[in-house]
């Protein structure tokens, strides 16, 4: 009994070891063996080793593999270990079908048989990483390189409105207009509601005397546009021209009689 012990607790020391965090001791209620006896977990992934040798697959998604898919090994080591099998389990912590926990836990179940009179989980803990690999990691790789192909294949279709000349014309009234009434937003309420003041004719421009003796400068000429509104077209200067000149000539001899 004692040789039995000494020997299982040797196995525990390896075990932590060698896995450091993969391995720790969990509760016998959650181990899921029928036992009251100290219970065991050890995280099993693919193996890193076989999923190098495909050069389909980038490094990236070798770490996204070994997170996806991960077991848990439990046992528990029962009173003449390891002269008879220890209580397995094994149970899905990532991305393992349930069909195939069952198969894997016959297979160690097996292995375990053949392996009596020394310590075996170490063994079986690597029989379960070869399987995963076997099982899921190239598995992955193929999906993950038929998924790559389907990418490069993959037509991106532009989404959104063609721009034709209709609807930039429509676009650009429909900004104007904007502009427009922001415009008129920002221009005070008397300047919207001053009335306009009346064009005046050519003719009646130079009645009002402000033809008279005025000399302006460029500058001047910019400020008067700026200031006064006054419609300078060729048709009134054409059809008054002969009524200006009469009025200038009465003009002239009104101031010498």
């Amino acid at each position: 009994m004692t040789e039995y012990k000494e020997e299982q607790e040797m196995e525990i020391e390896a075990l932590e070891s060698i896995l450091a965090d993969d391995f720790k001791e969990i509760h016998s209620s959650e181990s899921g063996l029928n036992t009251s006896n100290r219970c065991f977990q050890i995280t099993v992934t693919p193996q890193d080793d076989d999923l190098e040798e495909s050069s389909s697959i980038p490094p990236v998604l070798e770490l996204l593999i070994c997170r996806a898919v991960q077991l848990g090994l439990v046992f528990s080591h029962t009173e003449n270990y390891p002269d008879e099998a220890p209580l397995l389990d094994v149970k899905s912590i990532r991305g393992i079908h349930v069909g195939d926990l069952t198969i894997l836990k016959e297979k160690l179940e097996q292995e375990a048989s053949e392996n009596l009179g020394m310590a075996m989980m170490y063994t079986l803990a690597s029989s379960a990483k070869d399987w995963l690999s076997e099982h899921y990691g190239q598995d992955d790789g193929d999906d993950y390189a038929e998924e790559e192909a389907a990418k490069e294949d993959e037509v991106i279709v532009p989404h959104g409105e063609p721009v034709t000349l209709e609807t930039f014309v429509a676009w650009r009234e429909r900004y104007e207009a904007e502009l427009a009434l922001e415009r008129a937003k920002l221009m005070p309420e008397s300047a919207l509601t001053a009335p306009k003041e009346k064009k005046l004719t050519g003719r009646q421009w130079f009645e009002s005397g402000k033809a008279r003796g005025t000399v302006v400068t460029a500058d001047q000429e910019s400020e008067e546009e700026d200031d006064e509104d006054i419609d300078f077209e060729d048709e009134d200067f054409e059809d008054d021209e002969e009524d200006m000149l009469e009025h200038y000539l009465a003009e002239k001899s009104d101031a010498r009689a």
